[in-house]
């Protein structure tokens, strides 16, 4: 299979549409929120795009000219007295006008308002399916077995779909195990197991029962990986709440998910300063959101919203981080201000933005390719 094949096997044509609406929705509200943040101060906003590149539709309305863009991947607001004003002999000078002007809190929370807007689309989205479908509770030293390939290996000894695995070779499954340096649930001894040949024994609860299966396992067969033919995962149970409890867990679920998401970030500028371009589940570029998004479309609404949340979760703690060229890194340079109690000059200021969105753009480019080579 070339490179090209691998692409199209991954990608359906359904999982880029919705990828591109999760997207430019998550990024829509994003620019929005900076732009009533912008207009409730007095500060115009100059123009609002939704997408970006060439523009192919534009209107002005109440001192805003609003665009369409020929690339469905992002969007952006020009904020008055942000931008550097150019005369007509082309020098750029520092803007005397609307957000130059707004003192040091203002300009935090036109700033602060786009990654806040996100955050809150995942709070309501997490809140409205944990309502909808009730909030699961991870059993993390048990993996249910979801389904077993017909005619497999696993098929033949008795696995059966819902068998849920509580011990491998005789030691129960803890709920937490460090691998390589990582905490992992207990679940995932499952595919360690089967790394490693020799005879292996399963036990696991079937209607109230435990069954032991024993057999004898060679992870490669003629230099190929051999599959078992079972899919599966840690065991969870549903518990029904109210609204009141589905928001609150949603509240959990986002305050939890702060440490695990400052160390994927933390993870993947390590990677990306050593040149690491191996795979690894912290985060996922373009091209992988949207073979996630692929596979999530075939499994139905409620699965595409939780990725919608974990994206808006993702690009409202990334755009955060203290890197000039993001919103957390303009609300540095602004907090740098005042502890100077004098701002940046311009020429300071538009140094360290264009340093680090250099940085950025860098660190874009290695997440696609990052992306691509699984395929290779």
């Amino acid at each position: 299979m070339n490179f090209f094949q691998a692409i199209a096997q991954a990608l359906t044509p359904q999982g880029i549409l919705w990828t591109l609406v999760i997207i430019l929705l998550a990024t829509f509200m994003h620019e929005l929120a900076h732009f009533w943040a912008a207009r409730l101060q007095g500060v115009p906003v100059n123009s609002f795009s939704v997408g970006m590149g060439p523009i192919f539709w534009r209107r002005r309305w109440r001192g805003t000219e609003w665009r369409l863009s020929a690339l469905p991947i992002g969007g952006y607001v020009e904020i008055d007295g942000m931008a550097p004003d150019v005369g007509t002999d082309g020098v750029a000078d520092a803007p005397k006008h609307g957000y130059a002007l707004l003192g040091a809190w203002g300009k935090v929370a036109i700033l602060l308002a786009g990654p806040i807007m996100n955050l809150l689309l995942a709070f309501l989205l997490l809140g409205g399916n944990f309502a909808a479908n009730g909030v699961p509770d991870v059993q993390a030293n048990r993996a249910v077995i979801n389904r077993v390939v017909p005619a497999s290996r696993a098929a033949q000894l008795g696995f059966r779909s819902g068998d849920t695995v509580t011990a491998i070779d005789g030691q129960a499954l803890p709920v937490q195990e460090r691998v390589n340096g990582e905490e992992v649930g207990g679940w995932t001894r499952v595919q360690r197991a089967l790394s490693v040949q020799g005879p292996h024994s399963f036990t696991f609860e079937r209607g109230g029962k435990t069954q032991t299966i024993t057999f004898d396992w060679t992870p490669t067969v003629g230099g190929k990986r051999a599959i078992l033919g079972i899919e599966y995962g840690a065991a969870s149970s549903v518990r029904r709440v109210g609204l009141g409890g589905a928001f609150a867990e949603a509240g959990r679920t986002i305050v939890s998910a702060v440490p695990q998401v400052l160390k994927a970030f933390g993870n993947l500028f390590s990677r990306f300063f050593t040149l690491n371009f191996t795979q690894d589940q912290g985060v996922a570029g373009p091209v992988g959101t949207a073979q996630i998004v692929s596979q999530a479309a075939s499994l139905g609404g409620w699965t595409l919203v939780l990725i919608a949340a974990t994206i808006n979760l993702s690009l409202g703690f990334f755009n955060l981080l203290p890197i000039p060229g993001l919103d957390g890194g303009r609300i540095l340079l602004v907090l740098v201000g005042v502890l100077r109690r004098r701002p940046l000059t311009f020429a300071q200021e538009s140094a360290v933005t264009a340093a680090g969105f250099g940085l950025v753009m860098l660190l874009s480019l290695f997440v696609v390719i990052r992306d691509l080579s699984r395929f290779f």
